[in-house]
């Protein structure tokens, strides 16, 4: 039986969920202004379910996004507060691991959004400095396109720690990327930039099998967390959207989500969890079904 990172599930949706705000561009950032402690609370819902990663909720904080809505001056506060909350949650609990999130600058499955390498390397590189000496790994998440990957896996080299990259795929075709690049396009980025993990997220479970039939063959560790979502609407797709344009499957149970996480192990995945509408409940059943099994949970 195999040693299996077992990741946590989303974050964002459930900060919503739980809070009972109305989404806002700033999604699960604007939540942690305003429900201080609640992170920290999801973060241990998922450590108690059974997971071994905690990942910080650091995704959407750029200075892009809060330049719009004039928070830019808050922007290594809430780095630091999210960090803070991850740590409060692993307390002394051992064994379990923090990995610092950057998503894409600007939005995410936009690749047509995507500045040159050169440009945003240097700000994905600024993050990872702020979680780098807080984390044990970064894990550069939802990157829709080549560029995107390959500008993220550059900036994040200054963190200091192993870095994981996570790209999101066509929902239709897992081989492909949103841009509709080739996911094994992405050797040139690792022949590039030391990368220690590949996984696909943020896209339906059906696309992953694919997915991970591409990121295999790229000879590193591997892995998938899916989300929810029906699909990505094209109202999501216009300017600073909220999550309201973005719909929940009712028939993504933990007992079905198991099934395909299960089917990714059976392809070698050693890393895998959920994402957006993945949540707690999920990621018991998934540790309880692993565990049966005779899979270690590391």
């Amino acid at each position: 039986m195999a040693k299996i990172t077992l990741l946590d599930g989303g974050m964002g949706q459930e900060l919503l969920a739980r809070s009972g705000d109305e989404p806002t561009p700033l999604w699960a950032t604007r939540v942690m202004i305003d429900h201080p402690g609640l992170v920290r609370e999801i973060h241990e819902d998922y450590f108690n379910a059974g997971a071994t990663v905690a990942t910080t909720n650091t995704y959407a904080i750029h200075h892009d996004r809060l330049e719009r809505v004039d928070l830019d001056h808050l922007f290594q506060a809430l780095h630091l507060r999210a960090l803070v909350e991850a740590h409060e949650a692993k307390g002394q609990r051992k064994n379990v691991r923090i990995a610092g999130s950057i998503g894409p600058l600007k939005a995410s499955y936009r690749p047509d959004l995507a500045e040159p390498v050169e440009v945003a390397a240097p700000k994905y590189a600024e993050v990872a400095r702020i979680l780098g000496p807080h984390v044990d790994m970064i894990l550069c998440e939802t990157m829709a396109s080549l560029s995107m990957a390959e500008a993220v896996a550059k900036g994040a080299q200054a963190s200091g720690r192993p870095v994981w990259l996570s790209v999101s795929v066509d929902d239709h075709d897992g081989t492909n990327l949103r841009s509709g690049e080739p996911v094994s396009g992405l050797a040139a980025v690792l022949a590039r930039y030391p990368v220690a993990a590949v996984l696909a997220n943020c896209s339906v479970p059906e696309a992953m099998a694919a997915a991970l039939g591409a990121l295999k063959a790229l000879g590193l560790p591997f892995g998938a967390y899916a989300n929810g979502f029906t699909h990505i609407s094209e109202n999501f797709l216009k300017d600073a959207p909220t999550v309201k344009e973005l719909t929940h499957r009712h028939d993504m149970t933990p007992e079905k989500y198991a099934e395909f996480a299960m089917l990714w192990v059976g392809m070698g995945a050693t890393i895998v969890g959920g994402c957006c509408e993945v949540g707690p409940a999920h990621i018991a059943h998934l540790a309880s079904k692993l565990k049966a099994l005779g899979h270690e949970l590391v």
